[in-house]
């Protein structure tokens, strides 16, 4: 006698190849998205199908064939996200990822299917005009990975398909250190007012939109220190907006060297936005500070002193690599600099010539302490105690394996 199927249906159709079908947990039928050639087939099908409904894992085969595009436009209104980087999410949409999967369903996009839209944007592929640069590419990729990984939450898929090694990695090349030299010399041509505005990006490391947004009543001259509470933020289109820094690290207070306190004095005197809630710098006309309006003066000053691509933002980079120079650890950059990664703070810690100097100077210095012990019969070992008696019964202190004497 043959037992009747408990679950699911399978059925022969006109064409003689077999059409499996199933009630899912939302109380509709379910058809398989292929025909079988053999009934066999059709019946292991269902038996996966219900596996993944007995654990749990089951999977609306409808709800992924959402298009890519109404998703992530779904998931852009769902976050609450701060100008610049909307219009960065906005771009990375319209210009990488929207017209390669766009049309897809979000439960058609698989993994080969990523690593080939990465492989055309870094070379020049069939679909892509010309390559993009990797720290583009590693963006775009990031957003596709987030916005996969929510429709993964959603149970929209199973799994997110964005799983290749080191993809969203941004690997640019370290920009070049601007000498303070050469700092000084850029101030020297910029017009009075924006003088200040350079040494307080180098020595505070503070960005351009928080050095804009800056108040008088943030700074205080005595403890010779700044509070980074807002920002200025100028959009693509539309007028200057005023808003926190991106991630609770950024708000922070930074010291600033007591040898610029006297360049701000003459600053605020001559220059600021009179009143506490004035601006600490603004524009010839008493307008808030712009960057699109800023870029041509500093384009000349760079210029002038033979550093034609120079950014503003290399100064934040320079004053960063000098506090990292001065042995600050990773904690207290991150700190200064307003950084909630370790990543992002590491690169102020690589090494320059003269400091990896310092340290053989100091490595030989061990050495000569070494050579001018006398050497003992064994190799001196790490111990907690502070004495040790002698063959003779008289005590001497141990050595450590380093050569410096215990405190």
């Amino acid at each position: 006698m043959t037992r009747r199927r408990q679950f699911g249906s399978i059925r022969k159709r006109a064409s003689g190849r077999f059409q499996a079908r199933y009630t899912g947990p939302d109380g509709l039928t379910h058809s398989a998205p292929i025909t079988f050639e053999r009934k066999t087939d059709a019946a292991k099908w269902l038996s996966v199908k219900e596996t993944e409904i007995t654990r749990a894992e089951w999977i609306n085969p409808d709800a992924g064939q959402v298009s890519f595009e109404v998703y992530a436009n779904v998931w852009m209104q769902d976050r609450v996200l701060k100008t610049r980087t909307r219009e960065l999410y906005d771009g990375l949409l319209r210009n990488h990822l929207i017209p390669t999967f766009g049309a897809e369903p979000v439960a058609s996009i698989t993994l080969a299917r990523i690593r080939r839209w990465r492989k055309e944007r870094l070379d020049a592929g069939p679909n892509v005009d010309r390559p993009f640069g990797p720290v583009t590419v590693a963006k775009a990729y990031r957003l596709l990975h987030a916005i996969l990984e929510t429709a993964a939450d959603d149970e929209l898929i199973r799994r997110n398909p964005a799983r290749i090694e080191g993809a969203g990695n941004e690997d640019s090349p370290e920009r070049e250190i601007i000498p303070l030299a050469l700092v000084f010399d850029i101030m020297a041509k910029l017009p009075d007012r924006y003088r200040v505005l350079v040494l307080m990006a180098t020595f505070t490391q503070l960005r351009f939109g928080e050095l804009a947004g800056l108040r008088r009543h943030r700074l205080d001259l005595n403890a010779c220190t700044v509070q980074v509470i807002e920002a200025s933020v100028q959009p693509g289109k539309g007028a200057l907006l005023t808003e926190p820094p991106k991630s609770r690290a950024g708000l922070r207070t930074v010291s600033f060297p007591a040898e610029i306190v006297p360049d701000l004095r003459d600053h605020l005197a001559l220059f600021a936005e009179p009143g506490s809630q004035g601006h600490v710098f603004v524009g010839p006309k008493g307008g808030t500070l712009r960057r699109n309006n800023f870029n041509p003066i500093w384009s000349a000053a760079v210029a002038a002193v033979g550093l034609p691509d120079a950014h503003f933002h290399d100064l934040r980079h320079t004053g960063g690599t000098l506090a990292a120079t001065t042995g600050a650890t990773t904690k207290e950059l991150m700190a200064r600099l307003g950084h909630s990664s370790t990543r992002a703070a590491m690169i102020y810690q690589h090494a320059t010539k003269e400091r990896d100097k310092a340290i053989a100077d100091a490595l030989g210095q061990f050495a000569d302490e070494a050579r001018s012990k006398p050497s003992g019969p064994q190799m001196a070992r790490p111990s907690t105690q502070k004495t040790r008696k002698s063959s003779k019964n008289t005590d001497r202190p141990v050595e450590r394996a380093t050569g410096i004497e215990p405190a």
